[in-house]
């Protein structure tokens, strides 16, 4: 039986997230999105269903986020925030075998924009709080579950408003889980789980050239438009110098192990 109620989870797992892809919120950034309130409003009624008081947030017309939270056994425990998004990026359809936003079931794998990233999740954390409220069980401490609009585009429309316009929401909070982390992959019929412990950085670099002023009729050598492009482009043909960190190092070791080589 205990297998079964499994099955049937991942089932309704894999049913909520094909509902979430059938809705269009395509982010285009710069303010441009198709929006997030259909995804909002189903998200919101399945936490209703639950028995939770969901919350929707509206920074701008067809820009919403979904807030609730499920109060923990110890309320002097600090809050955990579990929290996805409902917006994808675009999708262009001649690049599909299959329709984006068609939430197709093919080859035992759900097919769609967001299938990753991440209406896969935005998905299981339904169905977990479905699993642990259904069940009568209460979690240790509050949870806050939420699911933000405009995190494909920096979240300012989001995760951001929310934080700066209401952060009651948040109250308590000290950790937050969210997408990715890393994926389970099968190598030579081992599961091999693979977790993010770092992230990549950036540098910002402000390049400054000199040229002479002249009128735009007339052709000048010495152009600080063409300094410019031309130190940018010697920047990307760089070879810049690769360092294997332990973390990486213990990855290619590991694997290495299981791949037999």
């Amino acid at each position: 039986m205990a297998v079964q109620n499994h099955v049937d989870a991942l089932d309704d797992t894999a049913l909520i997230a094909r509902d979430l892809i059938r809705f269009d919120t395509t982010n285009f950034g710069n303010g441009r999105s198709n929006g997030e309130t259909d995804a909002a409003e189903y998200v919101a009624a399945h936490l209703t269903r639950l028995g939770l008081e969901a919350e929707m947030f509206e920074s701008e017309p067809g820009r919403v986020s979904v807030v609730a939270r499920v109060e923990g056994a110890d309320r002097g425990k600090p809050a955990l925030v579990v929290h996805g998004h409902t917006d994808v990026v675009p999708a262009q359809p001649d690049n599909w075998s299959v329709d984006p936003f068609g939430g197709e079931i093919k080859d035992g794998m759900l097919w769609g924009r967001g299938a990753v990233d991440m209406k896969n999740m935005d998905a299981m954390m339904l169905t977990a709080l479905d699993d642990i409220l259904g069940a009568g069980k209460q979690p240790s401490r509050d949870l806050v579950i939420a699911f933000f609009a405009d995190e494909e585009a920096g979240g300012v429309l989001g995760s951001h408003y929310l934080v700066q316009n209401h952060p009651q929401l948040f109250a308590g909070a000290t950790e937050a889980i969210s997408e990715v982390g890393g994926y389970s992959i099968t190598l030579n019929g081992s599961r091999a789980y693979l977790l993010q412990t770092g992230e990549k950085s950036l540098v910002w670099v402000k390049l400054v050239a000199h040229g002479t002023a002249a009128h735009g009729s007339q052709v000048m050598r010495d152009n600080a438009v063409t300094k410019l492009a031309e130190a940018v482009a010697t920047i990307g043909r760089r070879e810049w110098p690769i360092r294997l960190t332990n973390t990486t190092s213990e990855l290619l070791s590991e694997l290495a192990r299981i791949l037999d080589v």
